[in-house]
Parts: structure tokens; C-alpha cells; sequence
């Protein structure tokens, strides 16, 4: 009886054991679960990294899983800089890299993979990943690292060229090659690694032809003066290991070198050029249109080639897109009922080396005639009478800091203000008020009215007909607008007081979108912004250093910055009847924090934010994820 129950113990304990191994062979459908996050994973390599004495041109890296590279020829740096593209690709779990340059001697190789390596299935990034050799027996191993934004509204910039030289003289940045290069994450963070002992400068470089030099006016770019010299000190930060997603395990610290710099900022600016010619030509009924591609200095010069004219008085002129398209009204019938009119046209053109030099450009326009309308049935009908438009941008409700602005199809012939009636109404009665128009100094068929309105008051603008007639005989029909104005309890206002400015400025109140909505001069240290609708807004100041109200880009060949902006790292909600008063210290934020996430649209890519979240940690960029860089090494001495 005892051999038998030992029997049926070890029999249904093998079945059990079957039932199990088959369950677990058996093959299905994943029913859920979390996808995977981890990036690909360094195995090994040909050579290793950080090898010494290394000379062959092809260098495998092999990973722990089936990877592929997102454009090579733009994402991968190599350092120093190839005239010949290098042949990069991946195969199966590796990555292959044939340079086609001669190696130089006695030289650290860097190869900056970005954010180009992901894996085959679910396009995981393995960000920042660099790998490195030397042709001779040290491995320079010096990092400098920082952080690249736009100059003007300091957006972080992803995927522009950072580059040092060696070089103190100023020309190198136009005439020759970077000696060490990288480019920046999709936070505008970078590091530049295997760097020599030694001085450099620091530079940015959208390098549109990829010279690794300045040489187009078109190319972004950003310059210090400082002189950096890369080092390193021991340093110690705390690490935080995770239980799982809210569970803190252990805290421990780390020991590592610190390589500085590793606060280097740069404002990427382009400078203020475009190349400058005669784009686009139109003849219109009574009038010509010249649009040109810039309006740098053009102040053409325009005559009439077929036609006696007098020299100055022959046209009106009308200027648009900051002076780029000029109309030019024909004031006399016999230009404008031409079939052709032959133009010379002198002005600054841009030449080949991108020098503004005078040229003349000869042009023909023909009159394209529009066939009459043939009359339906045997009487015929009466032309209609085509009346000299007027237009505004009155609406019914107006806000108190709007300009009203009365806008004519045609120019006008002798025109007399007080043709228009101006009106104010008073309990029902309408009362005469005096106005005023002011001709646009740009536009001369536009007048604005130089009023100041009244919070609730009602107006009513009034025309006769044919008050008012074009150069060309139209007459205007009868006109008549009515409008009134917000109470001043609908508005909110606001008063900050600004602190910090090296120069004078101006603020501006911008919308969800990051665009100006109002501007308000510094004055006393006091931005005011009065008569606010209700809503949240946003202020950035900008140090005017010329005074001329706008923001100014940098040049390089003059050593002139761009003008400095800040961001008050918050937001305004302004509300009705309501009095917000501020004070804002422009340096009390780190540049880079001050931009309020909302309105920064070069975010983070969301795959990075979803794997932060998946593995419970906060990545702030600030260390470093070169698997070299905590690695003793040799290091290069003058």
C-alpha cells in the first residue's frame, strides 16, 4: 500500500508538471500589458570603445537587438568633420560606418549617433549615444556641454551643428573646417565630447551645405566671445532607485567627474539679409504693381520709356509689406489707356557675391483689355454706375485703444476732411465733434482717425454722395457707419515693474500663441498695459539697445549680438474691472527656465515623455549618456 500511494504521488506529480510546460509552450496573443520602452543596448564592437592605435577606416557596433539608423547623413556627426561622405548603415543588430577620408594621425575619431539609432520594432530611441577611438595612444576625453535657443523668442533649437575651434583668430569661423562638432537634442541640450586639452571658441551653425564653416548669409548662427577651456573636477550627485512607478527604493550617491563647461549658452540669430531683385511685375487698370524680393536700401528709381511724361509727377506711389511691393497709380490718361508702357527701373540689386550694387532692369507691360458684356434682349439696359468705394474697420462694438481707419479704392482728387461728418450721440441726440484724419504716410488712400475715444460712447460717421471724387472721376455713393465703445469695467490692466535692463526696452503682451497682442515702451521702470481684454497673456521684454522699437538680429562680421529678450517665466490672467500690479527681476530665472511651457513649442518629442513616465524617473538632461564619459582615460597634453 505504501509502494502504491508513493505511485499515484509521483504520477499525478509529473502530470502536473506536463500540464504546466505545455501551458507555458503553448503560444497566443498577448492580451495587454505595458509596450517596451528600453532603447537599444551597446554589446561590443570593432574596435572597442576608447581604443588607442586604432587606423582602420570601418568600425562595427554591434546591439543587443535588431536596430536601424534614421537619417544617417543628417543625424550622425563625425569628428573630426569628412570631405567625403562615409558610408552608414545597419545590419541586423549592427552598425557599420565606412569612412572614405584618410585617417589622420595621432587623432580622437567621434562618432555622435543623436537620436539616429532605434530599434527595429518599436522605434525607441537610444539618445545621445557617442562612440570614440584614437589613431594615436591617447583618447582626448574632455566634454563641454550646454544649451542653444532662439535669439529672439528663445525656443530650444534641435538639430542644429555646435562646433569649437582652436583657431582664436575670427576668421576661422568663415574659412575653415570645425576641429570638433555635435549638434543639439530635441531639448536644444548638447555636448560636445573627446575633446583635446586646450582653448576654443564655441559657435552654432545651421550648416545648410554642410562645410562645417560660415559661409552662407541664409545659415543661423550663434558666437561668444568667451574663450572656453574644458576640465574636469570629482563630483558627487544623489541616484534614486525605483521599487516600481511611485515606490521609492534607495537613494545612494554617485561619484563621477564633472567636465566643465557644462553651462555654455548660445542665441542662434540670422542675420538680416535677403537677396534683393525685381520679382514680380503686374499692369492693372490705372495703376502698375513692382513687388521685389527685399527692401533693403532700394529707393528706385522709376521712369516711363515710351511715353513723354513729366519726370516726377506721373505716378502715385503706394507701399506695402514694409516698403517690398510698390503701386504706382497712373495719373494721366495716356499711360493709363496704353496698351503697352515700357518701364526702366533703377535700383540696388544683389549681385553674385551678395553685394547691393546698382542695376537698371527694362520692363514691359501690357494692358490686358476685359471684352464688354453683351446685352440680353432688345433694349438696352442703362450702364451702371460704378461709385468710388469707401471701407473701414469699424465694428459695431469697438474697443477704446482701436484706430479707426477710412480706406478709398481710388486716390482722391482734392480732398476735404469736413465732407465727413463725425457725430456723437448724447442721451438721443446726435452732437457734431470735431475730427481728425490723418493721411497714411505709406498708403495716401488711407486716413485714420486720430480720436480719442470715450469708454460707452456712440458715434456715427456720415458721407454724402458724391462728397468726395477719385483722380480718376468716380464719385462716392452716400455713407454712413455707426459704432460704439466698450464700458471700462470690461477691461483689466496691468503694471509691471521691471528691473535688471542693461538699456531701455519695450514689453510685449503675447496671446497662447506666442505672438505680440500689445506693446507697452519702458518708462520710469514701468511696463503699462492699459485696457485689457479679459484673458491669460504673456510678457517678454526686449532690451532695445538702438532704440528704434523692434527687434534687432545679431552680426557676426561687426561682432554685434542680438538684441537680448526675456520671457517672465508665468502667465497674466487679466480679469474685468481688475488692477494687476508685478514686479519681475530679468534675471531672477535662468534664461532657459523663463519661457512658460505653454506657449514653447519646440517641446520634448512625446515618445521621450512617455518612457519617462513608464519607468517612473525624471530626466532633466543634465547627465550625461556617453558611455565613455565615466571611464578612466588618457588624456591628450599640449
Amino acid at each position: 500500500m505504501k509502494y502504491i500511494n508513493n505511485s499515484l504521488v509521483l504520477i499525478c506529480g509529473i502530470a502536473f508538471l506536463l500540464s504546466v510546460c505545455y501551458a507555458c509552450a503553448r503560444m497566443g496573443t498577448p492580451m495587454g500589458g505595458d509596450p517596451e520602452y528600453d532603447p537599444p543596448r551597446y554589446v561590443s564592437s570593432v574596435p572597442l570603445p576608447n581604443a588607442v592605435n586604432y587606423r582602420k577606416q570601418k568600425i562595427e557596433i554591434t546591439f543587443d537587438e535588431l536596430i536601424n539608423i534614421e537619417k544617417p547623413m543628417e543625424k550622425v556627426i563625425i569628428t573630426p568633420p569628412q570631405k567625403k561622405p562615409p558610408d552608414i548603415k545597419s545590419s541586423g543588430k549592427k552598425v557599420i560606418v565606412e569612412l572614405k577620408d584618410t585617417l589622420k594621425p595621432n587623432t580622437t575619431y567621434t562618432f555622435d549617433f543623436t537620436d539616429g539609432i532605434v530599434d527595429n520594432n518599436e522605434k525607441n530611441v537610444l539618445e545621445s549615444f557617442s562612440f570614440a577611438f584614437s589613431t594615436g595612444d591617447v583618447v582626448d576625453s574632455l566634454v563641454m556641454s550646454g544649451l542653444l535657443l532662439n535669439a529672439q523668442n528663445l525656443e530650444p533649437m534641435p538639430n542644429i551643428m555646435i562646433g569649437l575651434h582652436s583657431d582664436m583668430d575670427d576668421s576661422a569661423f568663415v574659412t575653415i573646417p570645425f576641429v570638433r562638432t555635435t549638434k543639439t537634442n530635441d531639448r536644444g541640450m548638447f555636448w560636445v565630447r573627446n575633446v583635446a586639452e586646450g582653448a576654443y571658441h564655441v559657435f552654432a551653425l545651421n550648416d545648410v551645405n554642410r562645410d562645417y564653416h560660415f559661409d552662407q548669409p541664409g545659415e543661423e548662427i550663434a558666437f561668444l566671445d568667451s574663450i572656453f577651456i574644458p576640465s574636469f573636477e570629482p563630483a558627487i550627485r544623489m541616484d534614486t532607485l525605483w521599487q516600481d512607478s511611485l515606490t521609492i527604493d534607495t537613494i545612494c550617491e554617485v561619484h563621477y567627474n564633472r567636465f566643465t563647461p557644462d553651462n555654455i549658452r548660445l542665441l542662434l540669430f540670422k542675420e538680416k539679409f535677403e537677396r534683393q531683385y525685381l520679382s514680380k511685375t503686374e499692369r492693372m487698370p490705372f495703376a502698375l504693381k513692382l513687388q521685389f524680393n527685399s527692401a533693403d536700401s532700394l529707393q528706385p528709381v522709376i521712369s516711363v520709356l515710351n511715353i513723354d511724361v513729366q519726370e516726377d509727377d506721373w505716378a502715385i506711389p503706394e507701399y506695402s509689406e514694409g516698403g517690398k511691393t510698390i503701386q504706382l497709380w497712373l495719373k494721366d490718361s495716356l499711360l493709363y489707356k496704353a496698351d503697352t508702357l515700357s518701364l526702366e527701373i533703377d535700383y540696388l540689386k544683389t549681385d553674385t557675391l551678395n553685394r547691393l550694387v546698382q542695376t537698371k532692369d527694362t520692363v514691359v507691360l501690357a494692358l490686358r483689355k476685359t471684352p464688354a458684356k453683351k446685352s440680353k434682349g432688345k433694349d438696352k439696359q442703362e450702364p451702371e454706375i460704378e461709385f468710388l468705394t469707401i471701407t473701414s474697420n469699424q465694428q459695431s462694438v469697438m474697443d477704446v485703444y482701436d484706430t479707426l481707419r477710412l480706406t478709398f479704392a481710388e486716390p482722391l482728387l482734392d480732398f476735404d476732411p469736413n465732407v465727413v461728418r463725425f457725430e456723437q450721440k448724447v442721451d438721443t441726440l446726435w452732437e457734431p465733434r470735431e475730427l481728425q484724419l490723418e493721411q497714411d504716410s505709406l498708403n495716401p488712400r488711407q486716413y485714420a482717425l486720430k480720436q480719442k475715444w470715450t469708454y460707452e460712447a456712440e458715434y456715427r460717421m456720415t458721407v454724402d454722395s458724391a462728397a468726395i471724387t477719385s483722380i480718376y472721376g468716380k464719385w462716392n455713393n452716400k455713407y454712413e457707419a455707426t459704432f460704439k465703445f466698450r464700458k471700462n469695467s470690461d477691461y483689466g490692466h496691468l503694471y509691471v515693474a521691471v528691473a535688471g535692463n542693461s538699456t531701455d526696452g519695450f514689453g510685449e503682451l503675447l496671446d497662447g500663441s506666442d505672438k505680440p497682442v500689445r506693446t507697452s515702451v519702458l518708462k520710469n521702470g514701468e511696463l503699462l498695459f492699459f485696457n485689457l481684454k479679459p484673458g491669460k497673456y504673456y510678457l517678454r521684454f526686449i532690451e532695445d539697445s538702438n532704440g528704434n522699437g523692434k527687434w534687432d538680429t545679431g552680426n557676426y562680421a561687426e561682432k554685434l549680438p542680438p538684441e537680448t529678450v526675456y520671457y517672465y517665466p508665468a502667465v497674466f490672467e487679466i480679469k474685468q474691472n481688475f488692477e494687476f500690479e508685478q514686479s519681475w527681476d530679468l534675471h531672477e530665472t535662468p534664461i532657459e527656465k523663463q519661457k512658460p511651457l505653454e506657449i514653447t513649442k519646440n517641446k520634448p518629442a512625446e515618445k521621450r515623455q512617455k518612457r519617462d513616465a513608464a519607468s517612473g524617473t525624471q530626466r532633466d538632461g543634465s547627465r550625461n549618456t556617453n558611455m565613455n564619459l565615466n571611464r578612466n582615460a588618457n588624456f591628450r597634453t599640449n
